[in-house]
């Protein structure tokens, strides 16, 4: 499938062809787990490991062979100032292993994490939690789940009358903020999670908002975001403004991920 000019591209089929290459990533990922992971630190105080590379390795040349007039957005890449000086409309935003901290901490809760951007906006998404068995997928108001149970549809659901059950990060955040975001909210339940499976969460119906109120950057979220939408939900800025892609730094302002009728 080599289809990437601007009116042939096929979403379905390039999310097909893009999900082994996520799959493998996940499983170069896993060759690194547990005792067998060494960690370095980044120009910016983030970590990496030899899992991060290794996921890349897999993925740029198969995007780059696939799509070869996209350019490619890729975490470890920009991080050692090989990203490219322009991205257009059309770009991949690629974060090879998203949740170090879980990788590292050897909880399974991360992912490898492939977007494809158009105008601004996610439109189709693969996210992998190799260490729990589990792929999610989603482009044009269609997203799937693949784990043990096989593949299936999934859908955000509208929150039940109890009140929503939230998720948030399992390694970072502010407390005192997130408390002050929720104070008028009818709020049943919390839900700590790694990596871009709190977006996950909210698509398959599990949980129904995840305020983001720190950093965090383009592909910790795009592919997550992709999944989401396809199952009907929405990212936006805490004050309900369009969240968009493509931004100089790749840097998110604070965010809110909403399930179906999620306020």
């Amino acid at each position: 499938m080599r289809e990437d000019g601007p009116k042939t591209l096929c979403r379905a089929s390039l999310l097909a062809a893009i999900r082994p290459v996520a799959e493998e990533a996940g499983r170069a990922a896993l060759a690194f787990y547990g005792d067998k992971a060494e960690v370095r630190e980044k120009a910016d105080g983030s970590p990496v490991t030899l899992a991060d590379e290794a996921a890349e390795a897999v993925i740029l040349p198969a995007l780059r062979a696939l799509t070869p007039t996209i350019p490619v957005v890729s975490e470890e890449e920009v991080a050692l100032g090989l990203g490219p000086s322009h991205v257009g409309a059309r770009f991949w935003l690629v974060d090879p292993l998203d949740g170090t901290k879980e990788f590292l901490s050897g909880n399974g809760e991360f992912t490898v994490n492939i977007a494809l951007i158009e105008d601004g906006r996610p439109v189709l998404g693969i996210v992998v939690a190799p260490a729990l068995g589990e792929t999610y997928g989603g482009t044009d108001g269609q997203a799937y789940v693949i784990d043990a149970a096989g593949e299936r549809k999934i859908l955000c659901r509208r929150p039940p009358a109890e009140g929503e059950t939230v998720v948030g990060s399992r390694s970072h955040g502010d407390a005192t903020a997130m408390d002050a975001f929720l104070k008028d909210r009818r709020v049943a339940a919390f839900r700590a999670a790694g990596s871009s499976l709190k977006l996950c969460l909210i698509a398959r119906g599990d949980a129904d908002l995840y305020p983001r109120l720190g950093t965090t950057m383009e592909w910790d979220i795009a592919a997550g975001h992709a999944v989401l939408a396809a199952a009907g939900g929405r990212v936006t800025t805490v004050d309900g403004s369009v969240f968009v892609y493509g931004k100089p730094d790749f840097r998110n302002p604070h965010f809110v991920a909403h399930g179906a009728g999620s306020a």
